[in-house]
């Protein structure tokens, strides 16, 4: 993260002052020929090409363009799991997610939410600090974008906490939370973009397993579905504060460097991630290893173990009965669970998707027929109706289907963050429905949606729908699950009345 003022400069402050979309100017932001010869010399809000380095600008999530391929889902699911509980208020307190949007906002922390409070209506709660009132201290954490060709917004720090927010019990594209410019590289081509990032290590291309990405694998928004899980990105997150702190001025993608590391010395494979048990083991024996570097190991890409923020003494010195190892173990029936049992709870809610058989990326035409085995389509472009066969299941994420989807006896189908233009029919599933959900970001279908006489269990949860939800004979009934209710823009009929 690079450093940032206390200020707003002008330009900043008009930022705040309106959302546009990117490259253009607000009507009436100046008259004559110096208004055309300078959009950034108006007097309205501004286009995004003229933010500078430290301006506040307010975004929505669904806006913002990832910089790295992978997040630690693992670290996700106890946000996600910890948003969806009601035991700060029990407890007399403030739901956390309120606490962490005020300070991602660059407003510290909650001050005060009301009954039925929601992140897409910031009137429902309060910070601690008022909007103007900002100090460097209250900006230091906010989360951190790039201005890109064209004014897009490239996300450079905060992907968890912002996937979070989008997942989250009331969190959407349209989500609004305000970042802090660090450079403005819109003048460049998209090749001297993307070089001139990756040469000041503003973006991470490595996948899953390390191997190294081309800019193009990066997903293209927000959004779990549009990610891979890194196991190890998880394992550091959990090491926090008992193998490593972060240190003032913590570069981007610290956490990555620390998980490349941890790859050669600990095989999360070799561990049930699922139990606490094995799961605390494991982050035992990680972050004793980091903390047992001497200060100027070379960790990865020539950054030590210090620059990396190595703790001085594992635990802070404390015993494992103690410290925040201990806290981090807290069971669930604890009046404060412990982050790994609150994300493994979460974890056990997410619905597994079957493996590939076969493997669908990038543009096609034509129909699509599934007659056997496991089609996936992965940010797929599929132009033509698609068909399922009974026994066969379909997988479909971050993808656009233009045509319809009829399934018929599948084995099993899920629709996770992706469009499709044209009905959705599924009946007769012996298998799990998935269409959104926890793990499944949710998605847009351009048509009518039916679900009849599934027998798999079915999930629909946080969808757009522009037409009707016709569901009937499905046992169990649907179920949407707690968090953001499906937005159906036509009549909801049988078991999906209520949904």
């Amino acid at each position: 993260m690079n450093g940032s003022r206390a200020r707003l400069p002008r330009r900043g402050a008009l930022l705040l002052a309106g959302v546009l979309a990117a490259g253009t100017v607000v009507a009436g932001a100046g008259t004559g020929a110096a208004a055309a010869a300078d959009p950034c010399a108006g007097t309205g809000p501004l286009p995004r090409a003229c933010a500078q380095p430290g301006d506040l600008i307010d975004v929505t999530l669904g806006e913002l363009h990832p910089t790295q391929a992978v997040l630690g889902f693992d670290q996700i699911f106890y946000k996600l799991g910890r948003y969806g509980s009601d035991r700060d208020e029990a407890a007399g307190g403030v739901n956390k997610r309120f606490d962490e949007w005020c300070e991602t906002n660059g407003q510290g922390e909650a001050a005060s939410a009301r009954p039925g409070a929601r992140l897409d209506d910031p009137s429902s709660f309060t910070c601690t600090v008022p909007l103007g009132k900002e100090t460097p201290e209250t900006i230091a954490p906010m989360k951190t974008a790039v201005v890109g060709p064209g004014g897009k917004l490239y996300l450079t720090d905060g992907h968890h906490t912002l996937t979070s927010f989008l997942e989250g019990p009331d969190g959407s594209p349209a989500t609004r939370i305000r970042l802090r410019v660090t450079d403005n590289f819109s003048a460049l081509s998209p090749s001297a973009f993307w070089q001139r990032m990756t040469v000041e290590k503003k973006v991470w291309l490595r996948d899953e397993n390390n191997r190294p990405l081309t800019v193009n694998q990066l997903p293209d928004r927000l959004g779990i579905t549009h990610f891979r899980d890194d196991p190890y990105r998880s394992l550091v997150y959990f090491t926090r504060d008992i193998g490593y702190e972060v240190p003032d001025g913590a570069t981007e993608f610290l956490e990555f460097s620390w998980g490349s590391w941890l790859r050669g010395e600990h095989d999360t494979g070799a561990y049930d991630l699922t139990a606490p048990g094995p799961y605390l083991d494991l982050v035992k024996r990680a972050s004793k290893s980091m903390a047992a570097l001497a200060p100027d190991a070379v960790v990865d890409d020539g950054r030590t173990a210090a620059q990396l923020g190595r703790i001085d003494a594992w635990n802070g010195g404390k015993k494992e009965t103690g410290g925040e190892f201990a806290k981090l173990g807290r069971p669930l029936s604890d009046p404060k669970p412990g982050k790994l049992a609150e994300a493994l709870d979460y974890k056990a809610r997410v619905q597994a998707a079957p493996a590939c058989t076969t493997r669908v990326t990038g543009p096609r035409n034509g129909p699509l027929t599934v007659t056997a085995g496991v089609t996936c389509l992965d940010r797929a472009a599929q132009r033509g109706p698609v068909v399922v066969r009974p026994g066969a299941a379909l997988v479909v994420t971050g993808s656009t289907l233009d045509g319809p989807v009829q399934a018929d006896g599948a084995d099993a189908v899920h629709l996770c963050g992706s469009r499709v233009s044209g009905p959705v029919s599924v009946s007769r599933a012996t298998g799990p429905v998935r269409i959104g959900g926890p793990g499944c970001t949710a998605n847009t279908v351009e048509g009518p949606v039916v679900l009849t006489g599934n027998t798999g269990g079915v999930r629909f949860a946080a969808n757009t729908v522009t037409g009707p939800l016709v569901c009937s004979a499905n046992l169990p009934a649907p179920a949407a699950g707690p968090g953001r209710a499906n937005e159906v823009r036509g009549p909801r009929t049988g078991q999906c009345a209520a949904l």
